[in-house]
């Protein structure tokens, strides 16, 4: 056990860390591993592969996943705006190399290969992206001589722009999602609220012009005609789960659906442990945003508190996206359940971004140091008198 009295850095991160955000997360982690069991062996057979393929790489990457996540909980603020810079130029040196080199898979190249593993830049780039928008707001704010907004702006743009040539309209959406309530928090004008809105109503209507697979997939969400078989096999899994699902490893319909494993993970969830495990998960996923929003509330630090705001609307908005597919309230759109899901990127990339979201609500020693001290002047000036 970890005395109080001592100093050392650890103990200062097991006194300052927030214990219930840190169980939250480890509690994803662990559904994850578990419904892992329950959706991947069905694909894995499918494709010709050891039933527990998935759940192996799963395990595998979980582990430097919790190290990630660890670790980064340790750094400080200005540690943060450094190591999130240094992610974001890789990032996006990687998405560019990603639309030349990259390997293309059903017509979008968003993926490289590295030493053998594919990875997905994008993933990289999200957390980091939030907590550098989240700098440049702070100095927009903090010192009027540097264009932080502007700058914010340009920085939106880049990312957007190598999002849609990838393709990939649903990061583009998510990410313009988070920058816009970031940008709303930093205290905005109306007129760029405004401005903002007509852009993206322009942006939709665009990608719904431009890129027929978009316009495909909100048609058939609109008139339920074309190719909805894997939406209507999740949408009937979840039916046949009921309260209390079929039992573990007694779903069926998971064995037609082809994205059981990343996708419609949620579905499979549902089917064999039932709506009330996926009501549990949907609980975890609000505790995390809703405790976030309300400590970044408190907070007084501008970037802590656009920085951590970011990082929860990120990682509530992405959760947000895949369960309404499953659930048939959005259009298909390839998006990973965060920590459910399979997918080395993905898991890899989300604990980085809780591992900063971890960082940044911590209870610094520092800050309470100099609020001791400042209590004890205030005594000894009372004192004094």
């Amino acid at each position: 056990m970890v005395s109080r009295v001592d100093r050392g850095p650890v103990a200062d991160w097991w006194w300052t860390i927030d214990r219930f955000l840190l169980a939250a997360c480890l509690a994803l982690m662990g559904l994850g591993i578990l419904l892992s069991f329950a959706a991947s062996p069905a694909v894995a057979e499918r494709i010709g592969l050891d039933s527990f393929h998935f759940v192996k790489r799963q395990a595998l990457f979980m582990v430097p996943a919790v190290m990630v996540m660890f670790a980064v909980s340790f750094m400080a603020p200005k540690t943060i705006r450094r190591f999130a810079m240094i992610m974001l130029g890789i990032s996006l040196v990687a998405m560019v190399g990603a639309l030349f080199f990259g390997i293309e898979v059903k017509g979008a190249r968003r993926w490289v290969s590295l030493a053998g593993v594919s990875i997905q830049p994008s993933e990289f780039m999200k957390p980091a992206f939030v907590i550098i928008c989240a700098w440049l707001f702070a100095e927009n704010e903090r010192r009027k001589d540097i264009p932080g907004n502007f700058f914010a702006m340009v920085l939106f743009g880049v990312v957007a722009a190598l999002l849609v040539a990838q393709p990939d309209l649903g990061q583009t959406i998510l990410t313009a999602v988070t920058w816009g309530a970031m940008f709303f928090m930093a205290g905005v004008p109306w007129f760029w609220i405004i401005l903002l809105g007509i852009l993206a109503v322009g942006g939709f209507f665009g990608a719904y012009t431009v890129f027929p697979h978009v316009a495909g997939r909100i048609d058939r969400f609109l008139t339920g005609e074309g190719d909805t078989f894997q939406v209507d096999a999740g949408r009937e899994a979840i039916v046949r789960g009921g309260w209390f699902g079929q039992g573990p490893g007694e779903g069926t319909i998971k064995r037609i659906i082809p994205d059981s494993h990343t996708d419609f993970i949620f579905s499979v969830t549902a089917e064999e442990y039932g709506i009330a495990l996926c009501l549990l998960i949907v609980l975890i996923f609000g505790f995390i945003v809703i405790r976030g929003l309300s400590i970044a509330l408190k907070e007084r630090d501008d970037f802590t508190r656009l920085a951590v705001s970011g990082l929860v609307i990120l990682f509530g908005f992405q959760s947000i996206i895949n369960m309404s597919v499953n659930l048939h309230l959005m259009p298909a759109k390839g998006m990973t359940l965060p920590f459910i899901s399979y997918g080395g990127s993905s898991l890899i990339a989300v604990a980085i971004s809780t591992g900063l979201l971890l960082a940044l609500t911590r209870r610094r020693p520092e800050a309470r140091r100099s609020a001791t001290l400042a209590n004890s002047k205030m005594h000894s000036m009372l004192g004094s008198t």
